[in-house]
């Protein structure tokens, strides 16, 4: 692979291995073989080590920092910093450019729960019935209707498809 080469961290010894590799994250199981199991299996991938909760980055630290230093260029002493004021926010759409709909993919974690890779089954039901309550509280422009996977009619499917509001299958 040409990328981030996930096995490097591990290298120097197999003491990290033995280190790491019986711990369990609290939010989800997770453990370090999942997180390279990846980059086990194939070996195409650009990075090949998967967080599986927010969790995965505090117990293998000594595996995941290194290359996310890397990856993104960073010291080791950077310091993450968020601003969620929406006021900030400064775009370049133009305002007379009508949206027609807008999909939202979500590969971000919520707190107490698994990433893709580490969400169990329970989490995502819980995950699914939080955002289910929350978007029924949406006001005005930004309510609509919430279209389970699960059971749903193939008819509407296929609609929601061709208005391009559903992913494809096979879409990445």
């Amino acid at each position: 692979s040409s990328g981030i080469n996930a096995e490097w961290p591990l290298r120097p010894g197999m003491d990290k291995w033995a280190r790491l590799s019986n711990i369990e994250t609290e939010t989800s199981g997770f453990t370090l073989e999942k997180a390279i199991a990846c980059a086990v299996q194939f070996d195409n991938q650009h990075c090949g080590i998967y967080a599986g909760d927010a969790d995965s980055y505090k117990d293998f630290a000594e595996v995941f920092d290194p290359l996310i230093q890397e990856y993104h260029g960073i010291s080791a002493d950077a310091k993450h910093t968020s601003d969620m004021n929406v006021s900030r926010i400064r775009g370049t759409v133009n305002p007379k450019a009508p949206v027609h709909s807008v999909r939202i993919r979500v590969g971000r974690s919520f707190n107490g729960f698994g990433l893709s890779p580490g969400i169990t089954r329970q989490q995502r039901l819980e995950l699914e019935k939080l955002l289910k309550n929350a978007f029924t509280t949406l006001p005005g422009d930004l309510s609509g209707n919430y279209y389970a996977l699960q059971g749903m009619d193939e008819k509407v499917r296929q609609q929601l498809v061709d208005d391009h509001f559903l992913f494809v299958s096979g879409d990445r």
